[in-house]
């Protein structure tokens, strides 16, 4: 295997002190998906530009976008893990092939997803709510099959950012992507507005040459959809360089064309290790939606509330996120050095850290719970609002804690191979102990929305009770690779 430049990236996770590894590992992840944020906020702010109706567009768009990126999201996840653990194991000749045919195997699978949802655009958006006939049915219809297009480039990242995890190196990722939000930050306005007056400061040098090129051009922007094309061309653009270091060797990892060549052996590993995966990131998706649902029956307030609570979540969380995709990469690496007891500690020490800081971090939501509602929504219906919002974060906020400790959790088992677990645990979290126990609280308690907050606390602590009893049993740790057999890795895992 080549030991290019920038195979020197890769942090040394199976030998030495852990606790420095694993944070320089999973600090760039964190970095990352806060760029992620980034490229939504650009997005959002120049779309808003254009009314209400382009928001609501982008709004039913990104519903059915998002449920498809973390259906195809998680077989990346097989990536992480076959590259990880063969590393640890020392199959370096393995890393190539079973790299090469992850990427062919999620590439194949969104050419899939950018055909089908191209043609079905039309009615999966009429599923969800929105009305045909209507200027934002029509706005949405034009976005969501824009973006279906660019599906393949946007995966395309995703499965570069998942190998080279798994290889070790967080940070050529993070580069990546901190280019991709450059660029898309500067074309969307001119994609999205065209050559009009859409600067957000008025500097004399770029006006000008700006109303030169509108004179010139007359190029009015194409709305909505330039918000898709610009998402488009910046992942593209990533895409491409993210391929041509694979292939050049530089990044540790180096692909040649018969590393696409899929065997029945492999695929099959990678679909059974990736599908669990894909069901447990859609889970959380679908657990939103549910408890949305039920919230609805509280009122419209509680709506906006909760809205504002699970964006306030998704924000605390990340760190959380970030340590669990590391704990993916340490605990597959160990697992493949045979060094079961190394990969627990490193669990233990992602776990400890999540809790020190989201402990710190509720104390303080917790004091100023109403100001941080107060931050995301003004107008005459805002004190509601903002009093069960802040219900919302003194309640669900108290438990972030455990919330984080899980996640850490859920990235062992899934950096075991034993992703069947992780789904397992994912869907009785999110679903099974959230859903019956909210909607009890709400209707037959008649507790209301602060119902539906217990509910969802309560099953943030019962599911670190037993995930975390599962984890202290040690048997997830046996799927690992087998470095005995000749031939292609061996996936014995998901007890």
């Amino acid at each position: 295997m080549s030991g290019g430049p920038g195979s020197r990236r890769a942090v040394n996770l199976t030998d030495g002190a852990l606790l420095k590894p694993l944070l320089v590992l999973s600090v760039p992840i964190v970095l990352t998906n806060m760029l992620q944020v980034a490229y939504n906020l650009a997005d959002t702010f120049w779309v808003g530009r254009l009314g209400q109706e382009a928001v609501s567009a982008i709004s039913f768009s990104w519903a059915i976008v998002f449920l498809v990126i973390t259906l195809a999201a998680g077989f990346t996840v097989a990536g992480t893990v076959l590259v990880a653990q063969n590393k640890g194991a020392g199959n370096h000749d393995r890393i190539n092939a079973v790299a090469g045919q992850t990427i062919a195997f999620v590439i194949g699978l969104s050419v899939v997803f950018s055909i089908l949802g191209y043609a079905l655009a039309p009615g999966l958006l009429r599923l969800i709510g929105a009305t045909p006939g209507t200027v934002v049915f029509e706005l949405s219809v034009t976005y969501t099959r824009t973006m279906f297009l660019g599906i393949p480039f946007v995966f395309g990242f995703f499965i570069f950012q998942s190998l080279l995890q798994g290889w070790g190196d967080t940070r050529t990722p993070l580069y990546l992507m901190l280019l991709g939000v450059v660029l898309n930050v500067v074309i969307d306005p001119f994609l999205i507005l065209g050559f009009q007056d859409n600067l957000l400061f008025d500097v004399a040098g770029l006006s000008a040459l700006q109303a030169d090129l509108y004179a010139s051009t007359g190029f009015d922007g194409f709305g909505v959809q330039g918000a898709a094309i610009a998402t488009i061309a910046s992942r593209g653009v990533g895409a491409v360089i993210a391929f041509g270091l694979l292939l050049s060797g530089r990044v540790g990892i180096h692909l040649a064309p018969r590393d696409f060549l899929p065997t029945r052996e492999t695929v099959e590993k990678i679909f059974r290790i990736g599908a669990p995966a894909s069901v447990e990131m859609s889970t959380q998706s679908l657990g939103v939606t549910v408890i949305t649902a039920l919230v609805a029956l509280a009122g419209a307030e509680s709506v906006a509330a909760y809205g504002i609570g699970t964006r306030v979540t998704s924000l605390v969380v990340l760190p959380a996120l970030g340590l669990a995709r590391g704990t993916e990469t340490v605990v597959g690496q160990n697992l493949g050095a045979k060094q079961p007891e190394r990969a627990k500690r490193a669990v233990l020490a992602s776990a400890g850290i999540v809790a020190a800081v989201l402990v710190g971090v509720s104390a303080v939501i917790y004091l100023n719970a109403t100001a941080i509602v107060g931050v995301f929504i003004t107008g005459t219906d805002a004190a509601a609002v903002v009093a069960i919002g802040a219900e919302y974060l003194r309640i669900v906020g108290a438990t972030y804690v455990f919330l984080g400790v899980f996640y850490v959790i859920q990235g062992a088992y899934r950096g075991s191979g034993s992703t069947r677990l992780a789904m397992l645990f994912g869907i009785l979290g999110l679903i099974l102990l959230r859903i019956p126990p909210a909607y009890a609280l709400l209707t037959w308690f008649d507790l209301g929305a602060t119902g539906i907050w217990y509910g969802i606390a309560a099953a943030n602590v019962l599911i670190v009770v037993l995930s975390g009893a599962y984890f202290l049993r040690g048997t997830w740790t046996d799927g690992v690779v087998d470095r005995d057999r000749p031939g292609p890795e061996t996936i014995t895992g998901d007890d």
